[in-house]
């Protein structure tokens, strides 16, 4: 076999594999980005059910008959029920909403970005319809439904920790070889939405966050129109920001401002 023939072949085998490669990040793109399975056996028995299109949602409701709502959504892999006591703590004069995502805990469906952004907003529709004004928090994942709520809905105050520009640039630093671009199902682009984020805002962003790095969410920040009240922890790292005590104490302080 000539050398440009064996080089031939090799470079045949060589497409054949990244073609199957892509392939197979294609079809299980959703299970690298959502980990429900992480979340279904919470310690807590959910004591709240919301009905949307398609599933039904369930969760928990910390600090029952305050005049105003605050929105939990958290992030890909997060039991959303072991930070009932935090946010008690952030937002004591509101009444806070953790619902699972679809697929998520204990609620059913299966998770995508349209399908979290729809139920979001019925979310918000019908806590909206009890209480004087509604907040919103959104960690990692869930600052993407945060930022799509708060772009469409009359949202007081929105929090945002370790944000980020989009999952697709996200995931496209994380696999450049990747054309995700062309393949990505749930791009969750918030930074397309982000000038609508007129409302006060506030950003946490981790120093030493290696999923989501800073640059994302500074990227975020200078789409806004708005400029935010923004907490730099450069000690921190994607999942331990809630061990900085700067960082209730900012919270506790953002929420209860009028």
């Amino acid at each position: 076999m000539s050398a440009w023939r064996t080089l031939g072949v090799f470079i045949g085998v060589a497409v054949c594999l990244y073609a199957a490669l892509v392939a197979l990040m294609y079809s299980k793109q959703r299970s690298l980005l959502f980990y429900p399975q992480l979340t279904r056996n919470p310690p807590l028995a959910p004591e709240y059910q919301f009905e949307v299109d398609g599933a039904t949602l369930r969760g928990w409701v910390v600090n029952p008959g305050q005049p105003r709502a605050l929105l939990y959504f958290g992030g890909n892999g997060q039991d959303i029920s072991l930070s009932r006591d935090d946010v008690a703590t952030w937002a004591p004069d509101h009444t806070v909403y953790l619902v699972s995502y679809r697929g998520y805990g204990h609620s059913s469906g299966e998770p995508s970005e349209a399908a979290l952004a729809a139920d979001a907003i019925a979310l918000f529709d019908h806590v909206s319809r009890s209480h004087a004004a509604v907040d919103v928090f959104g960690r990692s994942l869930g600052s993407g439904v945060a930022v799509h709520v708060a772009a469409v809905r009359p949202v007081r105050r929105l929090a945002l920790v370790t944000p980020f520009d989009s999952v697709l640039r996200v995931g496209q630093g994380h696999y450049p070889w990747v054309p995700l671009a062309w393949l990505l199902k749930d791009p969750f682009e918030s930074w397309r939405r982000a000038p609508k984020l007129v409302m006060p805002t506030f950003v946490v962003i981790a120093g030493q966050d290696d999923v989501t790095p800073p640059a994302h969410a500074e990227a975020l920040i200078g789409a806004m129109p708005r400029p935010p009240e923004v907490l730099r922890l450069a000690q921190a790292q994607h999942s331990n920001v809630q061990v900085f005590p700067e960082y209730d104490a900012a919270l506790r302080r953002f929420f209860a401002t009028d």
